[in-house]
């Protein structure tokens, strides 16, 4: 990387990538239809530095043509940011066990890094989550398990007038525990249920802060869907959090979480006196 402006101006340090704190995963464009090439690879070029990895959320990947989705695999390795599948597999789970094999399969053939297993929509069992985490690793890719408070969770559900059916925070806590002794280096916890599409009195920090109380805080990484929960996370759990954005929240998040822009703190208990 050149010099950068203003290097006087002290800023946070991240550590070198790769990072075991302080990682940042963003989402291909999935809201609006600019995954292209060019668009990534001048995300890449500009903002590599601040994340480190790219995730193809919701199954985007199976919309495109094999090696477009190899390019980008590749062009993000070229700026050492590792790629991760999103939680497709739960839509591979309605072909059978054979497609899951084969799915992951591909996936190593793709080139991805992640293969993040989530089960927000179809009803997988722990241990067939388990035996699917063995098989990613089997294979050399790192296996990224979500976890989630709510039945039926992701992409937007609530718009379709969705019911949500929340899960007892017992059950959770052991999910999340099954999966750290199964040896998961990361586990994604969704926002589903603790954060999105709540105001922020209706939030479940309370369900946050008893996972990091029990489990610390590298183990996770938590879906922050808007800048306000980003900023939660950053000034609650510490700006070494692992953090899921999306890729437009790149710059206002390593602003807070860097000490450059926007959080109060910078300033308290400073003086300044101009001497001229």
């Amino acid at each position: 990387m050149g010099k950068k402006a203003y290097e006087y101006v002290k800023l946070m340090e991240l550590p070198k990538k790769p990072r075991k704190t302080c990682v940042t995963e963003v989402r291909v464009p999935y809201y609006a239809s600019v995954a292209t090439v060019t668009y990534l690879k001048d995300l890449l070029d500009a903002w590599s530095e601040y994340f480190d990895g790219l995730k193809f959320a919701c199954g985007t990947h199976r919309l495109l043509d094999r090696e477009v989705v190899r390019k980008i695999i590749k062009m993000a390795h070229d700026y050492d940011v590792y790629v991760s599948t999103g939680g497709f597999v739960e839509r591979v789970t309605v072909e059978g066990s054979k497609a899951v094999d084969k799915y992951f399969e591909d996936c190593k053939h793709l080139g991805f890094d992640v293969v993040e297993l989530s089960s927000g929509f179809a009803d997988i069992t722990v241990p067939d989550m388990l035996a699917m985490e063995k098989q990613v690793r089997k294979l050399g890719m790192k296996p990224k398990p979500e976890i989630t408070m709510m039945h039926g969770a992701g992409a937007g559900t609530h718009i379709t007038g969705y019911k949500t059916v929340m899960k007892p925070v017992d059950e959770f806590m052991k999910e999340a525990a099954a999966h750290i002794k199964a040896g998961a280096e990361i586990i994604m916890v969704e926002s589903e249920g603790l954060t999105e599409d709540l105001p922020p009195e209706r939030w479940r920090v309370d369900v946050i802060r008893e996972l990091v109380k029990r489990f610390g805080y590298k183990h996770w990484m938590f879906e922050a869907a808007d800048p306000e929960v980003f900023k939660w996370y950053l000034k609650n759990i510490g700006k070494e959090v692992n953090l899921f954005i999306d890729h437009t929240q790149i710059t206002e998040y390593n602003a807070w979480r860097l000490g450059l822009w926007g959080d109060p703190e910078i300033w308290k208990g400073q003086k300044f006196h101009y001497k001229h």
